[in-house]
């Protein structure tokens, strides 16, 4: 119910007092399921997670890091869809089915792909936290009713700096804005996976108290 009324009229109108109505019930009895806000909007996430294909890790073989792009793509686009509920996740820490096994499917895909366990499951959380907030950062700006004039206004500025004075800017003036939002988007996650793949976790200093004496 609460994934129909934000298809049908936006996340502002799914509220608990708004649910109880729809369910004929009171809002006091949804918090056995729920108990904020909060963890509504991490429910709705789930439910459209369940939408999400997951691709077999144990099937990836060579494509592993394709099939990670292409999943990684996919939940960015899904949240792209639903820009509100991407803010309001942003600061959430998700922990239904549907995104469990999201995460463990990532960390199949970066297995499959060689990639250190350590370094592996610290970078699910690096890349999920990108596609959010990439979701997130797009929600705010549609929000903004300036935010166009501001996108020009930056384009401009970069076109009109002048070459002696700006010359790194000059050299990379045909490629800075140059590429679709989806070559951006993908190339993005490339470049994570790589850095995931390659950077060592660094173990933790040893504290005072269990340093060799």
């Amino acid at each position: 119910m609460a994934l129909q009324i934000m298809n049908e009229e936006g996340l502002e109108r799914v509220t608990m007092r708004r649910l109880a109505t729809e369910l004929d019930t009171g809002p006091a009895s949804l918090y056995v399921y729920v108990q904020n806000m909060a963890e509504l909007h991490g429910a709705i996430l789930d439910e459209l997670l369940a939408g999400l294909r997951l691709p077999d890790p144990g099937q990836a073989g060579e494509n592993w890091r394709a099939e990670l792009i292409g999943l990684l793509t996919d939940y960015t686009r899904l949240l792209l869809a639903q820009p509100s509920l991407a803010r309001s996740i942003l600061a959430l820490r998700p922990s239904g089915p549907h995104y469990v096994h999201l995460v463990d499917t990532l960390l199949g895909l970066l297995h499959a792909g060689g990639v250190p366990v350590a370094q592996a499951a610290w970078g699910v959380d690096l890349l999920l936290q990108h596609g959010t907030a990439t979701a997130a950062e797009q929600a705010i700006r549609n929000a903004t009713n300036e935010a166009q004039q501001e996108h020009d206004a930056f384009v401009e500025a970069l076109n009109e700096a002048a070459d002696d004075d700006c010359p790194n800017i000059a050299r990379a003036r045909n490629e800075l804005f140059s590429g679709t939002g989806i070559q951006r988007l993908s190339w993005m996650f490339d470049a994570l996976i790589a850095g995931i793949s390659t950077v060592a976790v660094t173990a933790p200093e040893p504290s005072a108290t269990n340093r060799p004496s």
